[in-house]
């Protein structure tokens, strides 16, 4: 006789089993209606799974976030059936959950097409429409392989392979279609009819290269038309500002095949990398950071003394040149304690804050590379601070004072914040593991924002703190990081002398702020649509003539502006000025000053801001001053931030 008990602690016995939807059934008629599965002392089960012990119980439905996981993963499904129907001799692989949405890989003989697309996102909604129930059976192993052997499913019979502690799986079936999964689906299809099939690529089985192409069909689904509309419409926002279609639209960089995942920075997009490069230098001088420079090629063996080279062997380059293996770094961490080894330190030399803009290079699968996303070849703000273990929690509370600070400095307000604590494998001791853990969580309380703890997800060497911000679209974008290291340090020999004269090995905080150069420019490009607030913009003024006869002036004035530090062009072409202001509207310049007989006579300029708004007529002196005071807002402008 089970014994359920609901969220609001009331509790309801029954004398037999009792499903979930019967539970729901039981509680209303339009819960049951509405319920999608179950939380079962906090894990879900299958709206059609049956309770037969005391057991605290939550009815999901579409209003939680859970059920619309449910609702994608079993929109997944439904590719897999609709895409049977359509083309018999494809073999489904695997259909996961994304973040706001889904994706089926499936082995097809040729590449679907936008039509193939459409056929199967058609075949769907007529599904859909047929309002059919989703079975679950649990089935012992060796009927799921006959099963999938007998429907020639070559790709779930691999997977089958992968799984051999399993004896009995879950099979779900929608109507003749047939699919392996742990669940939970929804009970019926008409849950899933707000949904939208996105895009189709290829992927590579397993992720690996070396193995067959699939083909990958994304899609997304909401609770409801209005949630799903409102996606779309930032999806197609987001297609806007995608960085890679702005960097050839702007001029900014290029990718090419005889350099993979390696950017060609063009004048205009180096010039915002320098900006960058040229603050960070400013802001970290300023918070006693001494910058350093490690070589690009070093001995594999200390790589392998790191222990890097046994755990990222496949993610680093390798090259052999005078009977020796080197490695072309994929980080700077080794190399910064070869510093901190040169000349015996004490005590009162910590903490010792290292800076490197380091260049750095990994392997990634040609597959998951995306513009400046995910590159090979790319250069972090890297730090690392070497400090006793009582230094610990002011040191993180230094950084994350100054990570705050250059995030709003580019123009984001809003940073997720989360805790990743001591995994089941680690190295130290645990109270070294209390005191770091506990450190990096009394300056998160300090900072009095909210902050997520994820158990277990620390890395070997010490927890870790991440820092993700939302952009303007909402979408989340890690970039930061500081991680609390006992391992790294003592396995390369770092010392220094303690007040007692004792040798110890200092704690070391791997930090960064902005990730990688690369992928920071990457998100603010999407973040701001390629309209770079006056102070990152690489041009910040153009100067447009309407006849010949003010070249002279605008030539007099461009000087004057750069005697200043601005960054201002000349645009004396032989052209009409709208096709001119169009032009350069068009590459998102900050500031235009239109330049004719009335300005020449009076000595001012006609200036106009990238929105289109007309600030009047200035002279050069007042426009500098109205130039200085949009920089010093960084992004925190509303001119920057409209635009």
């Amino acid at each position: 006789m089970p014994v359920i008990t609901l969220p609001d602690g009331s509790k309801r016995a029954y004398e037999e089993p009792v499903s979930i939807l019967d539970v729901a059934l039981d509680i209303g008629p339009g819960l049951a209606k509405a319920t999608i599965a179950g939380e079962v002392e906090g894990e879900l089960y299958d709206a059609c799974d049956v309770l037969n012990v005391d057991a605290s119980l939550r009815i999901i439905t579409n209003k939680d976030n859970e059920g619309i996981d449910v609702i994608r993963h079993s929109c997944a499904h439904l590719i897999g059936h609709a895409v049977k129907q359509l083309f018999p001799d494809a073999n489904m692989v695997i259909g996961p959950v994304i973040d706001n949405g889904f994706y089926y890989d499936i082995a097809v003989k040729e590449p679907f097409t936008p039509e193939d697309l459409k056929n199967i996102e058609d075949r769907m909604r007529k599904l859909i429409k047929q309002n059919y129930e989703v079975i679950k059976k649990i089935t012992p192993r060796k009927d799921v392989i006959e099963e999938f052997r007998k429907r020639g499913e070559e790709y779930k019979l691999k997977l089958i392979e992968d799984m051999p502690e399993e004896k009995t799986m879950g099979l779900y079936y929608h109507q003749d279609y047939l699919d392996m999964c742990r669940g939970p689906h929804v009970p019926n299809t008409r849950f899933l009819e707000h949904f939208k099939l996105t895009k189709v690529s290829g992927a590579y089985w397993r992720g690996d290269a070396k193995n067959e192409m699939l083909q990958r069909i994304y899609g997304t689904a909401w609770a409801s038309k209005k949630d799903l509309n409102l996606h779309l419409q930032q999806l197609e926002e987001a297609e806007k500002r995608d960085h890679r279609k702005l960097g050839k639209q702007l001029n900014l960089f290029h990718f090419q095949e005889e350099a993979p995942g390696m950017a060609f920075w063009h004048p205009k997009g180096w010039k915002i990398y320098q900006v960058i490069r040229s603050y960070m230098e400013r802001v970290q001088n300023d918070n006693n950071y001494k910058e350093i420079q490690t070589p690009q090629l070093v001995d594999y063996t200390l790589w392998e003394k790191s222990g890097h080279a046994s755990k990222f062997s496949d993610e680093m380059f390798s090259v052999e040149s005078d009977n020796r293996m080197y490695a072309i770094k994929p980080m700077n961490c080794p190399c910064h304690i070869q510093v901190f080894n040169q000349g015996l330190k004490s005590y009162r030399d910590l903490p010792l804050r290292l800076a490197e803009f380091g260049s750095c290079h990994r392997y990634e699968p040609s597959g998951s590379m995306h513009g400046l996303m995910r590159v090979r070849s790319f250069v972090q703000d890297d730090g690392h601070i070497f400090c006793t273990e009582n230094q610990i929690q002011s040191e993180v509370a230094a950084f994350m004072e100054l990570l705050f600070r250059v995030y709003k400095d580019f123009g984001f307000d809003e940073v997720i914040l989360r805790l990743s604590t001591r995994p089941e494998k680690r190295v130290g001791s645990d109270d070294l593991w209390d005191d770091a853990e506990q450190a990096l969580k009394k300056a998160l309380d300090a900072t009095g924002l909210p902050w997520e703890l994820v158990p277990g997800e620390g890395a070997f060497y010490g927890p870790k703190i991440e820092y993700s911000l939302k952009d303007c679209m909402r979408r989340i974008q890690q970039c930061g990081t500081i991680q609390v290291d006992f391992f790294l340090p003592e396995r390369l020999g770092a010392e220094y002398i303690s007040e007692d004269n004792s040798r110890k090995t200092p704690v070391m905080l791997h930090r960064a702020i902005l990730g990688s150069f690369e992928r920071f420019i990457g998100v603010l490009i999407e973040h701001y649509g390629g309209a770079m607030p006056a102070w990152l913009a690489p041009e910040q003024v153009i100067l447009l003539n309407i006849t010949d006869k003010q070249s002279s002036y605008c030539r007099k004035l461009a000087e004057t502006l750069k005697n200043k530090g601005f960054r201002a062009n000349l645009d004396l072409r032989n052209e009409k000025i709208g096709f001119k202001i169009r032009e350069h509207t068009i590459q998102k310049v900050p500031y235009l000053l239109v330049v004719g007989d009335k300005e020449v006579e009076s000595g001012s300029v006609s200036v106009r801001k990238r929105g289109g708004e007309d600030l009047g007529t200035m002279t050069i002196g007042d426009f500098c001053d109205h130039l200085d005071r949009d920089i010093a807002q960084f992004g925190r402008s509303e001119n920057a931030l409209q635009q």
